[in-house]
Parts: C-alpha cells; structure tokens; sequence
C-alpha cells in the first residue's frame, strides 16, 4: 500500500471513529495575510500611468489607472489622488524621462512589442529617482503605482482531450474520452507593478504578474472584456501587497 493510501485509510479511520463519538461540524473561517508593502508611513496613493506595448484595441495605460484606482477607493486605507494618468510611454519616447538611463539602447514603437523582454528597456523610467520625487512632491509626497502592462493576442491550435457522451441500444449512457483538433485565441494580460516611494523617488517594491485566456474560434469576445477578465483574476494579488486580505474557508469540527 503506498503512503498516499495508507494515509488516507488512516484518516477515514480517525473520521469514522470520531462520527461514531459525536456529530461533526462545518464551521466558516477567516484567515486574515498580513500585507507585502508596509505603508504605515503615507496617507496617500497615486496610481501615476504605464509603460504598455502590445495590442491596440485596449488603452492598457488608462484602463489599468482607472480600474485600480476604483478598487484601492474601495479597499484600501490609503487616499487615492486624483490626477491625471500620465502618458508614460510617449514621455519616455520624447526623453522626458529616464533620460541618461541607459540611453545608448533604443526603445521600441509600443505596437510592435509582442513579448516582456521588450518592455524591459523601458524599465529605466522607474530609475529615474528625480523624476519621481518631483512627482511625489507634487501630490503630498504619496506611495506612487506605476509600472509596465503588455497586452497581447494569443492562438493557440493542437489537439486536445474532451468528453463525448453516447448511449448504447440499451440506453446506458457512456462517457469516452477523444482527441479532437480546436483551434482557440484570445489575449495574454503580463503586467509588472512597481511601488515608488513619493517622498524619494526609490523602488520599494515590485511584481510580476502573467495570465491568459483562451476561446473557440467562432466566439468573438472584445478585446476589452478579455482585458477586465484577466485583471479580476490578479487584483486580489496586487490589493495584498497593500492591505491585510481575508481568506475563507470552513473546518470540520467535533461536537
């Protein structure tokens, strides 16, 4: 008998015998996770812009701005500024900032970036610590959001395992696995967020994020619902590293 097995015997055994002294009983529970960022020392957030490549169909830039700036009004202790999202791509491009970072390797037109590694060269506006601390200063010295979005269309064609059902001339129904060829696309959603201190310009922290989504061929999802899709699938992540998230879940007592 393998460990595996062994140990589940063991554990039904235990559940068996503890059914048998009293009843059991779901109980719900809450673990609080402490955030990753400690902000303790700002009153306010500003959520300043992105550097995006990728796709066109989605203002990456603006739609991210405005979306977590909805969620940290709503979850978040912090005071959101209002301001307007800046264009961090463009201002890069025309050497309004990161300028003297690295200089010596171009950047790319943002629609032809199709992977991170390209964005990478972008990264020195966020070392741009003058730039920065002008920012912070400009807006009660607050935690700056900032960082880098790639959006991106992804197909993806092969054959896959599914489930067909049949019945026999008895009516018994079967369930049998077979390999059909799909043809699928949609979008892949790599943001990496970097958290500026307002008050110093420097990086205090940052994190990468990848999803995609895929569908069938003949379904036409806009590229803005894929967008939101991908972002609801990472924001609970990017809110933890702000503020202490809750997660539930039930325990199996004995009465």
């Amino acid at each position: 008998m393998s460990v595996r097995l062994a140990s589940s015997a063991v554990a039904l055994a235990l559940l068996t015998a503890c059914s048998s002294a009293g009843s059991l009983h779901e109980v719900a529970i809450e673990t609080p996770l402490q955030p990753k960022l400690d902000v303790s020392s700002f009153s306010h957030i500003l959520i300043a812009g992105f550097i995006v490549g990728g796709s066109d169909e989605v203002d990456a830039n603006r739609e991210t701005a405005r979306l977590l700036r909805s969620q940290l009004r709503n979850r978040s202790d912090l005071r959101v500024v209002e301001a307007d999202v800046l264009s961090l791509t463009e201002m890069a491009l025309r050497k309004e900032v990161g300028e003297g970072f690295n200089d010596a390797v171009p950047l790319a037109e943002p629609n032809t970036i199709a992977e991170e590694q390209e964005l990478e060269e972008y990264e020195r506006v966020f070392a741009d610590l003058g730039f920065w601390q002008e920012l912070g200063a400009s807006h009660q010295q607050p935690l700056i959001v900032t960082g880098t979005v790639l959006f991106t269309p992804h197909a993806r064609a092969g054959f896959v395992t599914q489930e067909q059902e049949s019945y026999d001339s008895f009516g018994r129904r079967r369930v049998v696995p077979i390999r059909a060829y799909r043809e699928r696309t949609g979008y892949v959603l790599s943001p990496k967020f970097v958290f500026i201190d307002g008050r110093t310009g420097a990086t205090l922290y940052t994190e990468s994020h990848r999803e995609e989504i895929l569908y069938e061929a003949e379904q036409n999802t806009p590229a803005l619902s894929s967008y939101f899709e991908l972002m609801d699938r990472l924001l609970p992540t990017f809110l933890s590293a702000l503020s202490t998230q809750t997660i539930r879940g039930t325990r199996i007592l004995l009465r």
